[in-house]
This record gives C-alpha cells, structure tokens and sequence, in this order.
C-alpha cells in the first residue's frame, strides 16, 4: 500500500499513530514494514512478484475487532424492536430455535460475511447454545428443551472459517442437562472441532458464561473449571438490563466466590452495575466489552466506561448482532457509545475520538488475549485493514484526520476490507464464491420456518 494515510493504533501507547503519507508492506499475510513516504527500492524488491496498490490518501487502518458477537442472528434483523432484552430475545430467538444444524451454518456464514463488508476482520462469536431458547422470568430460564445435536454448534464454526473470517469461538456450557462432566465432555468435543479449523483464523476458544441465567447452583464453578482445565477465556452476558436488577447484582458473589474474577474472565455490557462491583472487577484484572449499539436498542442502559478505564479495567467493543444492532457498522458503533456517554456526563472528554476507535481494534484485540496477532498495524501482525477513502464521499478538509476518520467517515467511504493481505470486500461486496448462496440460503432457511411456526414479532 502506497500514498496511505496509515492509522496504526499501536500498542504501548494512547497515540493513534498516524502517518500522513505512509507506505505498508504485507508479505505472506503478515506487516513486514511500514513507514512515512515513499518505499525504496529494497522494499520494492521484497514487495517483487506481489501487487502494489496506490490508495491516493485514503485511510488505511486496522480492521474492526467485535468483541462480543452473535452471527447467527444474521437473517434476523428488525425484530422485537419494541421489546427490552428478554422480549427481543422471545422474537428473534423464538423463529431460530426452530433452526437445523444447516439452517444455522447459513445464517452463521451470512453474519460473518456482512460482517467481513462492514470491514471487521474478527470477531468474538456466541455461538447459538444446543438447549433452545426459552422465556426467562425473573432472568431464569423456565423449561428446559432437548439438546440439539452437536453439529448444531460445529456449524457455526465451519460457518466463520468457510467465510475467512477470523474468530474466537465462545461455545455455552448448556449446563441446564447432565451431570457436571457429561457438560464437560460436551464442551471438550466442540473444542476437538474447532482445533481442525486454520488457527490463523481460529485465534482461540471461550465458554459463554451463563451464570446471569443459569439456574445451576455451581455454574461459576463449572465455568472456572472449563476455563482451568481447556485454558479458555470465558465471557458472560452480565448485569445487562434494567430487569430483575438486584437478583443479576447478587450473582456477582457467585464468580467472585468461585475464583473466576481474573485476567480471561469478560463481563459483556456490564450496565447495572455499582462502584464496588466495577472497582472489584477492574482490580481482578477481568475485564469488560461494551455493545453500545445494542444498548441503546434494546434500552439496556449506558455502562460506566469512563470510569472502567480510569480503574484500568481492560475494555473491548462489540457490534453484539445484526439483530439488534441492524446495520452491522462499527463507525455507528463507536459514535453511539461517543454520544450516549457525552449526553449522560455532561463532559466531552469522557469519551474521546482516538480513545473509542482504539477500544473497537486494539482494546478488544487485548480483551480477547489476541493482541499479539491483530488489533493494530504493526509488524509481525496479521495484515487485517480497511482502505476507507474520505473523499469518495467527500468529508472536507482533515482538520484532525483521526478524528475525521471516526466522526465522518462511515460505511459509504469503505472501499476495501483485507484479511492476512487478501481482498475479501471491495465496495460493499464480498469477494466469497460462498456470498450470493448465503443471501439466498438465509431466506431458503428462514421464510418456512416463519411460515411453519408464525411470524416473529
């Protein structure tokens, strides 16, 4: 990449680290150098054989990191839009729990791929439990279903490889059916699948933390021996709505009881929480991913992030899903959590341009325990960026370029998605032979079941 206007996000350091007129060199998928002006001639050399692209002042900057992610809700958007969690939850999730092992790979494929066109290059990903949803009361689940068959869930990781998406996979513990070890073994088997996948796209395994809606009395317990005995990360979907708000603060004493408040331990959207319950947290070293998007969707509230990051907690952001985000946009992203924290505080500075595009590349990146392979343009990382090019539409002058790039340019001035160096998006369209099977597999797969089982709300 030449005549780039580098946006390098790189680690040990608030600096966006921009470079007006940079250059890049990626050879076999990773950064090899990158640096202001022009290349020379060794460079050249080394960049022999390869494709030089001159991108004529466009951004050139890290892909997006989605640290919280439910791909599978891809063909599901619109619903439940006058609901809060638990009643968007029975809408959407009520049509998918009707869903096959095949069913799901689509829906799963078509989430990554937008995801890809959206220019998020990874993603931590929920993976849609093997236990049906059910309606929660008192944030309890109130029947149980059969489990679904382990392909249910291997799927959706076929899903993000076949799609080059790269990706951590969170698998839930459906710890509502069997004994402790048959929940272990259960977990084993999917982790002995995703250890086939590419591992420069299967960056590393989670369990989907359900002690929020686990009615299991040892769920934490389970939890940290999953993360002890598989060495995974663990991220629970914790005091996110303004429902049942005393009962979600009370199973806090349950992780912390069980030794799970610890680096690898994420609490995703962490809203209702209180000052000690944060400044517990941050000094564990655990850490927090913020879905601002969704947030405001679902009218979840707004969490403290200032106040996260003042602690030193670790914070990441997600895009969560397509079906309560809709438009699966980082840009939007970052300035909902910008705007929403600024309208709250009363105070700019508690949310900052630089500060909220290094939470959604660099800052999830850590969340996830992946910094050393992606999140910023640094060499030796993967070669994940965007082109972004602010006059096509025209921004105006880059009176702060950085800022510019978060606060004006959108999904209309990205031009090309690359993972590992290769196109997979250009102008909105993906590069996949997989892509166009996607889009109509989605509706092939949903529309009988809305027919079968009425239409969600």
């Amino acid at each position: 990449m030449t005549n780039a206007r580098l946006i390098t996000v790189p680690a040990g350091t608030d600096d966006p680290g921009y470079i007006e007129h940079g250059w890049m060199l990626v050879v076999d998928g990773r950064i090899a150098a990158l640096a202001t002006g022009d290349p020379g001639a060794d460079t050249l050399a080394r960049a022999s054989g390869g494709e030089t692209v001159d991108v004529h002042g466009s951004f050139v900057a890290p892909g997006f990191i989605s640290a919280h992610s439910h791909l599978f809700t891809s063909g599901s958007r619109g619903l439940g839009v006058a609901e809060t969690l638990y009643g968007w939850c029975d809408s959407m999730l009520g049509l998918i729990r009707h869903a096959t092992p095949q069913n799901i790979y689509w829906t799963t494929l078509h989430g990554s791929l937008d995801f890809l066109g959206a220019g998020v290059t990874a993603a931590y990903d929920f993976t849609d439990p093997r236990i049906p949803w059910e309606e929660m009361v008192d944030g309890e689940r109130q029947v149980v279903g059969e489990l679904r068959p382990i392909e249910y869930q291997t799927r959706q990781i076929d899903a993000k490889a076949d799609a080059g998406l790269r990706f951590v996979n969170s698998t839930p513990m459906d710890d509502a059916v069997g004994t402790d070890d048959e929940v272990l073994a259960r977990l084993a088997a999917v982790l002995e699948h995703s250890s086939l996948v590419d591992p420069s796209l299967s960056l590393g395994g989670a369990v989907t933390g359900s002690v929020q809606w686990s009615n299991r009395a040892n769920a934490a317990e389970l939890e940290v021996e999953a993360m002890s005995r598989f060495g995974l990360i663990n991220q629970a979907h914790f005091l996110e709505t303004r429902e049942a708000v005393e009962h979600q603060r009370s199973k806090f004493a349950l992780y912390r009881d069980a030794g799970a408040l610890k680096p690898g331990m994420i609490f995703g959207h962490f809203i209702q929480t209180t000052p000690e319950i944060i400044r517990e947290t941050a000094e564990s070293g655990a850490g927090m991913s913020w879905q601002p998007g969704s947030n405001g969707r679902l009218a979840s509230g707004v969490a403290e992030v200032p106040e996260m990051l003042a602690l030193g907690m670790t914070v990441g952001m997600g895009l969560d899903d397509q079906a309560c985000t809709d438009v699966a946009d980082p840009w939007q992203n970052m300035r909902m959590g910008m705007f929403l924290l600024r309208a709250k505080t009363g105070d700019p500075l508690s949310m900052m341009p630089e500060t909220v595009l290094r939470l959604h590349t660099l800052g999830s990146a850590k969340l996830l325990g992946v910094d050393d392979r992606i999140g910023s343009l640094e060499v030796g990382k993967y070669a994940d960026f965007v082109v972004v090019d602010p006059n096509a539409p025209d921004i105006g002058p880059l009176w702060h370029p950085v800022r510019s790039y978060v606060l004006a340019c959108s999904l209309r001035n990205l031009k090309r998605v690359y993972v590992g160096g290769e196109l997979v998006s250009e102008n909105g369209v993906s590069t996949n032979p997989l892509a166009g099977e996607a889009s109509a597999k989605v509706r092939e797969a949903l529309e009988p079941l809305a027919a079968t089982y009425g239409h969600p709300g």
